[in-house]
């Protein structure tokens, strides 16, 4: 039984030589290769052909735009690895659409530009929802789901201020009965 044999491809050169040189934009990590694709046969090539030139040619293009970062960016040393800092990008990119006018401020907006009035903060509205029981010591809340600490209470096994007392129905259908009588006889 002979060895396996490994096909391994071969690397390719790491400098990059083109007629027209790319040109770089840094900050947006983009190589512009400004040299037209070459069709070696007049007629349309064979898909297989086309896609590995394209491919070659992204190759070449990564390369170069590689090339550029480690030889003109700083490099710094973290524990995290090495890292580059990219500069401001300088190619300004198109927009699909018109950027969108600004709104007009509502009525509210307007009135209360007037009146000098701003929205509360998240601490002002925070320091309003709860308030301090000094019976119990603790925070409780001042709106809202278990407001002043009712559903706390309850599962602790404590009365509510708001209990209900149950109602002897026999006494109360006996009242009830005592006044339908004195109202017949009124009547009569």
């Amino acid at each position: 039984m002979a060895p396996p044999t490994t096909t391994s491809k071969p690397k390719l050169d790491v400098s990059v030589t083109k007629p027209t040189p790319y040109t770089f934009d840094l900050g947006l990590l983009l190589a512009n290769d400004p040299n037209p694709l070459s069709t070696s046969e007049p007629t349309e090539p064979a898909s297989s052909d086309l896609e590995s030139q394209l491919a070659a040619t992204a190759r070449d293009g990564a390369q170069a735009l590689i090339n550029q970062l480690l030889s003109t960016l700083p490099l710094n040393t973290s524990t995290s690895g090495v890292l580059l800092t990219l500069p401001a990008p300088t190619t300004a990119l198109p927009r699909e659409k018109p950027l969108p006018a600004p709104k007009e401020p509502t009525r509210w907006e307007q009135f209360a530009a007037r009146k000098g009035i701003k929205p509360k903060t998240r601490e002002q509205r925070r320091a309003k929802s709860k308030t301090y029981n000094e019976e119990t010591g603790e925070w409780e809340r001042t709106w809202g789901y278990d407001k002043g600490g009712v559903q706390k209470r309850r599962s602790e096994g404590a009365v509510p201020h708001d209990w209900v007392v149950e109602v002897d129905e026999k006494k109360e259908r006996e009242e009830k009965e005592a006044k339908d009588k004195k109202k017949r006889r009124k009547k009569a």
